[in-house]
């Protein structure tokens, strides 16, 4: 059986081939354009997007079914009759809406979204988004008026323009704040709050099944990529977790049939899977800036090239009193504050750009700590975590982490675990069970003795310093 899948992420398309004779590979890797139109605004261009994925559809030949990872919070309007985009890809970290969030949070409508979508009032997700393309984008009220718009987050382009089928899965309707965490379903209470049409919007059928067919390959499943890559890692029981280091930092923990409600700790609760009429929940917490401080740190030439951030030598930049919270976009979970700015703190004349490459470095380690340790005091997390993206590569990072956290951490040899999941899910669907070769096994990082509660108490003190900063 031949299985392909498609991760359309944040800076790029890939397909994943799932050979019969086991062999699993990335055959084809699209980059797309960040767009930034003013302050605060990432877009991408809906047609850009599309084209990759036909590229890779065109490139994965006959296969037998495929799987769709998207991007999660990153939506968009089209017309229902012509498919012509009404507006760009709003990406997952513009936060143009941040001023109705804050209208709204003052409002107290926090206690509504948090009951229902288990979310914070936050520009993150996708439920003002859409409602600042109606607002905003003559067009998309015309087709409003005609009865043709639609509206839905980019898997759900991508599948009416591509396979003819308007919907999408719960894994994604969780992540818009307008689905209701506990019927799985679109919210009439959650949708008259931010002024999203519930009739625009998507089907919300199960993770797998059908969702029509691409250049004669079946899709046999769609979820969220953070969500596919917890499928990859092998992560099914209650307290198992992965962490992905794209673009940002996302940990997700199984929690089984619970949803775990813990705003006070910042976390999200949020579907794992939903593979027929069952839930798997998990617990969700992002840090905005991962991959994206490196390439910001590459783009002003602090860094020339990912390289040197494993040829660090120097004792921990944090215990030396030198560190930087990686708050470009601002801040995640547990603090879920957009108005934190980005800042080093502590240097001093003899502060070196490689001093500097070791704060970046370990500042989003410790973000990343700040999360697992906010699920850990909710959910009895495994000892071991499983992590993969970018900065799993270094080793210089991925010690650091392991000395934060006290936790061993679970490199696996192959990468590309999103489309990975993607692909088993699809697989899955058809009665075949996909799995990655168990030679060479992971990699595993032990944690050796440090100062972990001095170095997160002196990092929340440079916290404390970049909030509400903008």
């Amino acid at each position: 059986m031949r299985i392909a899948a498609i991760d359309q992420g944040t800076t790029s398309t890939r397909l994943l081939i799932a050979e019969p004779d086991g062999r699993i590979a990335i055959r084809l890797a699209l980059r797309h354009r960040q767009i930034h139109p003013a302050l605060g605004r990432v877009e991408h261009d809906p047609n850009e997007l599309l084209a990759n994925l036909r590229a890779c559809i065109a490139a994965a030949g006959p296969c037998d079914a495929l799987g769709l990872a998207n991007q999660g919070e990153s939506c968009l309007a089209w017309d229902a009759q012509t498919g012509a985009r009404l507006s760009p890809v709003i990406v997952w970290q513009d936060s143009r809406t941040a001023e109705e969030i804050a209208r709204l949070e003052a409002a107290g409508a926090a206690a509504l979204t948090l009951a229902r979508a288990g979310l914070p009032l936050d520009a993150y997700f996708s439920a003002s988004k859409l409602a600042w393309i109606l607002a905003n984008i003559p067009e998309s009220r015309a087709a409003h008026a005609a009865g043709r718009l639609r509206l839905g987050t980019t898997d759900a382009f991508f599948l009416d323009r591509l396979a003819g089928t308007f919907a999408t899965d719960p894994t994604t309707a969780s992540r818009t704040s307008l689905m209701n965490l506990e019927t799985c379903a679109w919210d009439p209470e959650l949708c008259r709050l931010f002024g999203v049409p519930p009739e625009c919007l998507p089907e919300i059928r199960p993770t797998t099944g059908a969702f029509g067919t691409i250049g004669r390959i079946p899709v046999t499943a769609s979820l969220v990529d953070q969500q596919a890559a917890l499928y990859g890692h092998n992560c099914r029981r209650p307290g198992e977790a992965k962490i992905t280091f794209g673009t940002g930092a996302f940990a997700l923990a199984i929690t089984g049939s619970r949803i775990v409600r813990a705003p006070e700790r910042g976390l999200l609760p949020t579907i794992a899977a939903s593979p027929d009429e069952t839930r798997l929940y998990a617990v969700d917490g992002g840090v905005y800036d991962a991959g994206a401080a490196v390439e910001w740190a590459q783009r002003i030439s602090l860094i020339d090239s990912p390289s040197d951030l494993d040829s660090l030598t120097a004792p921990p930049a944090i215990d030396r009193g030198l560190a930087f919270v990686p708050a470009l976009s601002g801040l995640a979970c547990p603090h879920w504050d957009r108005t934190a700015g980005a800042l080093f703190i502590g240097m001093t004349g003899a502060t070196t750009r490689e001093d500097l490459r070791q704060a970046l470095l370990e500042g989003i380690a410790l973000r990343t700590a700040e999360v697992i340790e906010a699920m850990a005091a909710e959910v009895p997390i495994a000892e071991k975590l499983s992590i993969d993206g970018g900065l799993s590569q270094s080793r210089a990072f991925t010690q650091f982490l392991a000395d934060s956290l006290g936790r061993t951490l679970s490199i696996a040899p192959f990468a590309e675990l999103t489309a990975f999941g993607a692909a088993a899910l699809a697989a899955r669907t058809l009665g075949h069970m996909l799995a990655l070769p168990a030679d060479p096994p992971p990699t595993l990082v032990i944690p050796q003795p440090a100062p972990r509660a001095e170095r997160r108490a002196r990092f929340a003190e440079a916290i404390a310093r970049a909030r509400a900063w903008r």
